[in-house]
């Protein structure tokens, strides 16, 4: 296999979690539910790609917590913002944005996070996480939707709104969000009705009845099955079209992720959702693309949805994860709701988490690392092509060519896999029922290729 080959202390078994760990574990069990906890972190050790936990184990993280950690633990230039005035301003006196910004504010968004809006887009709604991002989002295309019906500049009934502090019709009237089989964008009541990839996340919970619509399962290699996907994803449009016209409600917007992530590292080609923007276009309802974890660069592209080329852009981006911060783009004024009060709450988001952000995209910027993203994913897809060569049971239907990092394979048991991995001094992640997905952070260079696919092929073994 090409690349250095590595020392044998380099693959040295560890218990993962460790005694501290376990101990601290056990600490926190009667006052905090702690039994999604992998191990317990010593966060001042950490630093770049490699994540230490409290018994000293250091693990070269390419899962980034849950794709979160953007530019590597204890960052210098996030540390020096962290410690600027303008930060502690912002924390001691948090601003609640709405009513009372910050003299700074505009200048946060203007000059920082809309340098990165995607084309098309001059707006953003800022929030605290992602599920509130997708909510907002929703809401602004009810809001939408329900404008254009009353005719623009229409004051509401008196009927409307007496209903409504009912919970009844006309006042809250019977609307939907379209999402896809397999689909994760939240835990927020709204958010959690178009999330369809494992019933934790669901069972127990009221829903919305909105509709489902199946996402395309492609087949791989994907050059050895072009007309079999092809036909895979036009029965999927077709679908998506006869559910927008069919539902018991109108529905107000469609909304996708660029790659599913949760619910498998599932993808469709460019072709795909170039017809979910036409249909979009055609029954004129908004496309959201929810790029919560595909967003800021980790496909090679800032955003994941500029590999679609579309005729027009998404209506509405929503963001977190790797941001640091949380919100949607757009650039249509009739999503702006047609009075004040209407998309708001106490903070709207954070603005020290906006400059944290802001921080976050001068980096990305001024070291290229998207850019560099892409050609390391090209350059560790190749080596895990010729990994899955000599393992084909376990490294089955590899995707990510083209996309960056964000590689993802199937195997025959994927908590296992990941569980020897940490062992050997490797985080990762899975996603759906079998796969391990890749989420190195865009500081992930060519020279830790070697280490993450030599300690792969040991865990294999």
């Amino acid at each position: 296999m090409p690349g250095r080959i590595l020392e044998e202390s380099t693959f040295q078994h560890r218990q993962v979690p460790g005694p501290v760990s376990k101990t601290t574990v056990e600490k926190l069990n009667p006052v905090w539910d702690s039994r999604a906890v992998y191990f317990v972190v010593d966060y001042a050790k950490s630093h770049d790609s490699f994540l230490v936990d409290v018994d000293g184990n250091e693990f070269l993280d390419v899962y980034s917590q849950i794709a979160s950690i953007p530019v590597g633990y204890n960052n210098a230039r996030l540390i020096e913002t962290a410690k600027s005035p303008e930060m502690v301003n912002a924390l001691v006196n948090r601003p609640a944005v709405g009513n009372f910004p910050a003299q700074g504010w505009l200048a946060q968004l203007k000059d920082g996070l809309l340098r990165v809006a995607p084309k098309g887009h001059n707006k953003v709604f800022t929030a605290q996480s992602g599920s509130e991002a997708n909510e907002l989002a929703y809401k602004a295309a009810f809001m939408r939707y329900m404008r254009r019906q009353r005719g623009e500049g229409v004051e509401w009934s008196q009927q409307e709104i007496e209903s409504c502090m009912n919970n009844s019709a006309p006042g809250s009237p019977d609307l939907a969000i379209l999402s896809f089989k397999n689909s994760f964008h939240g835990r927020g009541f709204g958010s959690l009705s178009t999330t369809r990839s494992k019933a934790v996340h669901k069972l127990d919970i009221p829903a919305f009845n909105w509709p489902q619509a199946p996402f395309p399962a492609l087949k791989y290699p994907l050059e050895e099955n072009v007309e079999a996907n092809k036909a895979e994803e036009e029965a999927c449009l077709k679908k998506v079209e006869e559910l927008i016209a069919s539902w018991h409600c109108p529905v107000a917007a469609v909304i996708v992720e660029p790659i599913q992530s949760e619910g498998g590292d599932n993808h469709a080609s460019p072709a795909f959702f170039q017809g979910l923007r036409d249909i979009t276009k055609r029954h004129d309802i908004m496309l959201i693309a929810d790029e919560v974890q595909t967003g800021f660069g980790a496909t090679g592209r800032f955003w994941a949805h500029e590999h679609w080329q579309l005729s027009s852009p998404p209506d509405m981006v929503t963001f977190s994860k790797k941001a640091q911060t949380a919100g949607y783009f757009f650039g249509d004024d009739s999503l702006t709701p047609d009075k004040a009060y209407r998309q708001f709450n106490t903070w709207i988001g954070d603005p020290a988490r906006v400059l944290m952000c802001n921080a976050v995209i001068s980096e990305i910027i001024d070291r290229n690392l998207v850019e560099q993203t892409a050609k390391v994913g090209e350059k560790l897809y190749t080596e895990l092509a010729e990994l899955a060569k000599r393992f084909p049971d376990d490294i089955q239907n590899l995707r990510g060519k083209g996309q960056g990092t964000y590689i993802a394979f199937d195997t025959r048991n994927a908590a296992t896999l990941v569980g020897a991995m940490r062992s050997l001094g490797v985080n990762i992640g899975t996603c759906g029922v079998r796969t391990v997905r890749l989420r190195p952070m865009l500081i992930f260079e060519e020279d830790q290729i070697p280490r993450l696919v030599q300690t792969l092929e040991r865990a294999l073994k």
